[in-house]
């Protein structure tokens, strides 16, 4: 990679499920597509949902994307001529991607970054904190919860339509039929004691 005359930056967008971060990482794809910029669209193969070769919205948006695996693909699928990556699915990848990102921005290609933030228990998922700790902007969106109405930032797992417990694997992909969109309030994982946790922080 060379250094650019543009000034690179990284971009996060990050929030819960049916937030509509993948709607907005298409919108601004196209808007740099229209703006001729040279892009080049990502996303992690552990999202199998929709068409292997794109990134699909809920709502069925979709743009054109590369499947990969690693943060390290990003770099072999990223020639010197390209100014946009944008990837999708960001907390699936390995902590590798701080790095990658970094050295992206550094070298005058602006880094959009979608992802979720938190996981089903409501914790801090995969590198997403550490790539919204480094960025220039951050656009942190919300669902509407399904119970209440209220503003949602939890993604609640259902198991044969019961919440999942707190000791179920982090990585469970799924769309309506496994998750919801759910505020604080109305979000529950049995096996959690909050309480417990806050005196063993005490200790």
């Amino acid at each position: 990679m060379v250094h650019r005359a543009r000034r690179g930056r990284i971009e996060i967008i990050a929030g819960v499920m049916f937030s509509g971060k993948t709607d907005e990482l298409i919108r601004r794809v196209r808007r740099a597509i229209i703006a001729r910029d040279r892009v080049r669209v990502f996303t992690s193969r552990l999202d199998d949902r929709y068409a292997a070769q794109s990134v699909t919205s809920h709502d069925g948006n979709a743009t054109d994307a590369v499947p990969i695996q690693s943060a390290a693909d990003i770099v072999r699928g990223t020639s010197r001529l390209i100014q946009v990556v944008a990837v999708d699915e960001a907390q699936f990848l390995d902590e590798g991607i701080v790095e990658v990102a970094t050295a992206l921005a550094q070298c005058g290609v602006r880094v959009i970054l979608a992802g979720t933030d938190t996981d089903f228990r409501g914790e801090p998922f995969g590198s997403m904190p550490a790539l919204m700790a480094i960025a220039e902007s951050v656009d942190k969106l919300h669902a509407v919860c399904v119970r209440c109405g209220d503003p949602a930032c939890r993604n609640q797992r259902l198991v044969n339509g019961r919440p999942a417990d707190y000791d179920s694997p982090t990585i469970l992909v799924g769309g309506r039929e496994t998750y919801e969109a759910r505020c604080r309030a109305c979000h529950d994982v049995p096996g959690v004691d909050v309480y417990q946790h806050l005196l063993s922080l005490d200790g």
